[in-house]
Order: structure tokens, then sequence, then C-alpha cells
């Protein structure tokens, strides 16, 4: 995975650090501009049931800045959420374009299929009648929009990612993304930082489990932006099991 994402990767240890000093936040600076898709190691190829708990959750900037939602996310804690994902073979693509002649008989790598993931996470937490739809825009899977009821939108931009080996069972990975939601009297933009530890188990099930750090920051239109400087907003950590399910 390490090889294939090249200037993506992060200086040794720093994402464990960063996952290690919640809920003590900054912005990473490790992270460089996302080309092409995330590679992941082939243990966690197929398709899985994934089991999400919130297990913590602070706003570091109460009372003076608090996120829309974030109270009403505090009624989740310690409940557990599942829905399916699945990790799909592909032939490299450059820099997120369409596949060129050049990368025909390459290997392939391993991606999340994020129009799937994406799908399926949304209405596990919104509900199948909230979200219509996603898509994934086919020049990059960078770029995503997310349709819910009522016309409104949720349009999701990765523009940085960083990744790290611990050992050969264990990785990090982070991915910072605009996400931009669109359909109320007034749009709302923020960025989002996800940074994944990942560790494959011994054991059939769960097979994998992860600590997942989801940090929200506000955007530059926001009047607190500065006062906020590169503090988050709000976090919210995860622990996430993965079973294997059989595919038909």
């Amino acid at each position: 995975m390490l090889l294939l994402l090249g200037n993506n990767e992060a200086q040794a240890g720093e994402l464990a650090e960063h996952l290690a000093k919640f809920p003590q936040w900054e912005k990473l600076t490790s992270v460089k501009p996302a080309t092409g898709d995330l590679v992941y190691p082939d243990w966690i190829a197929g398709k899985w049931k994934v089991t999400s708990t919130l297990v913590d959750l602070a706003a570091p900037l109460a009372p003076n800045i608090v996120t829309p939602g974030f109270e009403n996310n505090r009624s989740q804690l310690n409940q557990a959420i599942s829905f399916l994902v699945r990790f799909v073979k592909v032939k490299p693509t450059n820099s997120g374009l369409k596949i060129l002649a050049y990368f025909q008989n390459q290997t392939p790598i391993l991606v999340a299929d994020r129009e799937f993931n994406s799908l399926n996470l949304s209405r596990a937490y919104l509900g199948d009648e909230t979200v219509l739809s996603s898509k994934v825009d086919p020049e990059s899977p960078n770029r995503q929009i997310t349709f819910l009821r009522g016309e409104r939108q949720l349009i999701s931009l990765v523009t940085a990612r960083a990744t790290e080996r611990i050992s050969e069972h264990k990785f990090i990975t982070s991915e910072v993304f605009q996400q931009l939601f669109k359909g109320s009297s007034r749009p709302y933009l923020n960025t989002v930082e996800s940074t994944t530890a990942y560790q494959k188990l011994s054991t059939s099930s769960p097979t994998i489990t992860a600590d997942q750090v989801t940090a929200v920051y506000l955007s530059p239109q926001d009047p607190d932006y500065f006062t906020a400087g590169s503090r988050p907003v709000a976090l919210y950590r995860y622990h996430l099991e993965f079973s294997p399910q059989a595919e038909f």
C-alpha cells in the first residue's frame, strides 16, 4: 500500500501519535494532495459487515463554538450501527483520470467501493428513505455526491491523505475532505479529517478491528474560522469491527 501511495506516506509514527492524543487534536501536517485512490492491503479485500460504535466525542471549543448536530450526535454514544462495505481490485489510474493505455497491463490494486460503501453507511445513520443514492465522479474517485430526499445534496471532495504502516497486519490512513451540504436556505461547508487504524486479527469474526477518529474543522468562509485556527470544532471516536460476508 505504501509503495503505491508514494508521496502520501506520513512520517513514521505521526498518524499513530495523532490517534493517541485524542482529544488533544490539531490538524495533520503530513498529508499530501490526494491523487488517484487510496490503496488498501490485500487482507481487507472482499465484502464485510461493519459494526460501528461511537465510543467518545468532544467539542474542544465549546461552548463558544459548537457545530450543528453535535448535541444530537451524543444520543448515538455507545450505540452499535451495522452496514455492509466492500473492497475491490481495479486497474491503477493516472491521478484520478480515466485509465490510460500505459496502465492497462499494470497489477490491479485494492480500493474501497466508495459508491457502495458510502450509500450503505449513509443509510445506516440517516435511514433508507432519507438517502436516495450515492454517485462517484467517473473521472476521479475523490469526488462524490450523496443525494438526499428533499432535493438536498452532500458533496464530498477528498483533498489530501496520508498512510502509515505499523506492522504487516496493521496500518493507518487519514483522508481530509471538503463537505458541502446543499438544499437548505444556507449551504453549509466544512472540512473533515478521518483517521483510521486497521488491524487484522487471528480470529475469523471479527477479522479486522479499527480505531477511527473523525474531526470536523471550520471552513475559511465561517466567521469563527480564525478563532478556531487549526483546532477541530468536533471530534468523534469510533470502534469498528469487520466480519466477512459471502459474495453472491
